[in-house]
């Protein structure tokens, strides 16, 4: 459904893709993941029909994103990073007015966006810009499917809104897939990639991996210990003459750190002790996406 071939994309001297490719099959909530700067939004505005690539080809359900910019325009559905509708309208207008630029009507595509229409309701006849974050998601949302795209684009969707939020809108995106909708979804948070189908992690304008959440945990090639201490960046400076270490980072309350498997646990604890460490749990994990990441950066 989405084809990309070797897309490279520069702004003068910077090269924000570098020959990057992928693909999206009919039906697939499929990630893109990387941090503020990776090249996301580049390859959106691509995608859309609004930025032209400096070398490659990218299709949407065949359509060449440069040839075929007006039948593109048809059959996608853009959700920008930041909220793009219009303030001064109310829900009810903002909605009324993106069918009627597709030349379709509420109406006739309600049940599409019923699940989501129907948290906004109450709210109607209110200012967009009176929205809170939430519900200027979901308003966002309901534009960009009112006129029954065959494609969802939805770059950084989440970002900024609360955790509840979050999680309504991925439960709302997995009620998507179930009708059959194809979405690209860009997100800098590496806990969204294990609610995909397929994840493409992407830095620095190149693709790490690509392979379904699992696989791509899988892929670690190290054992990894979680350690929770009393002081993170403490401990991180005590595995700086740790010898064993191949790498160390801090996760939260924690220090995820990476051996060789075939490094004792007691040679972990004697090491931070000598370093007047107190630990107060160790054991060994299986790595998430974001340690896959992480090993992937080096």
């Amino acid at each position: 459904m989405i084809k990309i071939e070797n897309i490279t994309k520069n702004y003068g001297e910077v090269e924000a893709l570098k020959g990057i490719s992928f693909e999206v099959e009919k039906g697939q909530l499929y990630g893109l993941i990387g941090p503020d700067g990776s090249g996301k939004t580049s390859l959106f505005r691509i995608l859309t029909s609004l930025l032209i690539p400096t070398g490659g080809k990218a299709t949407v359900k065949d359509f060449d994103t440069v040839k075929d910019y007006k039948e593109i325009r048809k059959i996608v559905g853009y959700m920008p990073e930041h909220f793009s509708l219009y303030m001064d309208l109310t829900v009810e207008e903002n909605l009324n007015f993106f069918a009627t630029v597709f030349n379709t009507t509420v109406e006739e595509n309600y049940h599409i966006i019923e699940d989501i229409y129907k948290m906004l309701e109450p709210f109607k006849h209110r200012r967009a810009g009176a929205l809170s974050g939430g519900m200027k998601q979901k308003l966002a949302l309901s534009c960009a499917l009112i006129h029954k795209p065959d494609v969802l684009l939805l770059d950084e969707p989440t970002t900024g809104v609360d955790p509840v939020s979050r999680k309504e809108f991925w439960d709302m995106l997995r009620k998507l897939k179930t009708t059959g909708l194809t979405t690209l979804v860009s997100t800098p948070f590496m806990d969204d990639a294990e609610l995909c189908d397929e994840v493409a992690l992407i830095q620095n304008g190149n693709i790490l991996t690509i392979d379904t959440p699992a696989g791509v945990a899988e892929k670690y090639p190290h054992k990894l210990w979680k350690i929770e201490t009393e002081n993170n960046y403490k401990t991180l400076k005590a595995f700086e003459t740790f010898d064993n270490k191949i790498s160390v980072f801090s996760f939260g309350h924690s220090v995820h750190l990476a051996t060789n498997d075939d490094v004792p646990e007691k040679a972990i604890t004697e090491h931070l002790m000598k370093n007047d460490i107190n630990i107060e749990s160790i054991k060994p994990i299986k790595a998430s996406i974001e340690d896959v990441f992480m090993e992937l950066m080096k």
